[in-house]
């Protein structure tokens, strides 16, 4: 027999409002993200612009995959409902550099850099200047891009380990990347590196690695990915599920994360407020997917193969 809707154990009343709905909390926030900027651009540009309908099938695109999953709950039906988040990920975040400025009159870029003017004196990327040197630039060039196969590992990783534990994983990072692109849809900026390239005096010079990492990121950024920081977020939340489920990860990981997270300023792609942001929304996904799996979405048993 396949998993009864009530299969998963019982939920605290806090819990029951999305467990009546059959959606996961993930589902919710980044079903948000989806329906609140294909409204935003059905809004501003109509709903036959080419953004529009890419949102548009996006979310039924969700909804079938979910039904389907509800309809007859197997591994593989659970197994594509949660890498489905992974594919979409990837394809609203690539399509963000058409449609975020269809929605927004400017970049925040000055208000971000403010914040750190207030805090630092200067955008706290400018203060860093101090410590460049093409040694240092390397290493961090180097964490910054593990960023990238520490993601893709772990999901192949917990994946492996069973659907009860890759699925309390997914909860937790893609009601980070839904809340993210939230904040890439309302905030959008292009970082220091592009909003204030005169304020640099001091060349970040390297060598293979660091022209390499300069690629991916003029090629792979859309350009508004900067509120919140992503790449603290994810890699913050990834250590310390780690630390709860895999401690050899955590240990392997600790020191290039922290370097993750000074690369987001050192190499000039962020602002402090991003960093804030992004470990404010790694601590919520934490809390989150601790109350959910601890409380209401353990399998209680398999479901078909």
């Amino acid at each position: 027999m396949g998993i009864s809707p009530t299969a998963f154990g019982r939920s605290s009343s806090r819990m029951n409002w999305s467990r009546k709905a059959g959606l996961l909390p993930h589902e919710w926030f980044f079903g948000a993200f989806l329906v609140i900027l294909w409204v935003r651009l059905a809004m501003t540009v109509g709903p036959s612009d080419h953004d529009s309908l890419l949102y548009l099938a996006l979310i039924l695109t969700n909804t079938s995959v979910i039904a389907w999953c509800r309809l007859r709950e197997t591994t593989l039906s659970w197994r594509c409902r949660l890498w489905f988040y992974a594919v979409v990920m990837n394809v609203a975040f690539m399509n963000m550099k058409s449609s975020v400025m269809k929605v927004n009159s400017h970049k925040w870029d000055e208000m971000l850099a403010g914040f750190d003017k207030a805090l630092f004196g200067a955008i706290l990327s400018v203060r860093a200047q101090e410590v460049v040197t093409p040694v240092l630039t390397e290493v961090l060039s180097f964490c910054y891009l593990m960023f990238f196969p520490y993601l893709m590992i772990s999901w192949f990783y917990y994946a492996y380990r069973g659907l009860p534990l890759f699925r309390k994983l997914m909860v937790g990072m893609f009601t980070i990347y839904g809340l993210g692109f939230l904040g890439y849809s309302f905030v959008p900026a292009g970082g220091p590196h592009l909003a204030y390239p005169g304020e640099f005096s001091v060349p970040l010079t390297g060598w293979v690695v660091t022209r390499f990492n300069a690629l991916i990121v003029e090629k792979g950024s859309n350009g508004v990915d900067v509120f919140p920081s992503l790449h603290c977020a994810i890699s913050c939340y990834l250590l310390f599920f780690d630390r709860l489920h895999t401690r050899w990860r955590h240990r392997l990981y600790l020191v290039p994360c922290v370097g993750i997270w000074c690369a987001t300023i050192y190499l000039r792609y962020h602002y402090f407020a991003d960093l804030l942001a992004g470990f404010a929304l790694a601590a919520f996904a934490l809390w989150l997917t601790s109350r959910w799996g601890n409380s209401s979405f353990e399998i209680s048993k398999p479901p078909k193969s």
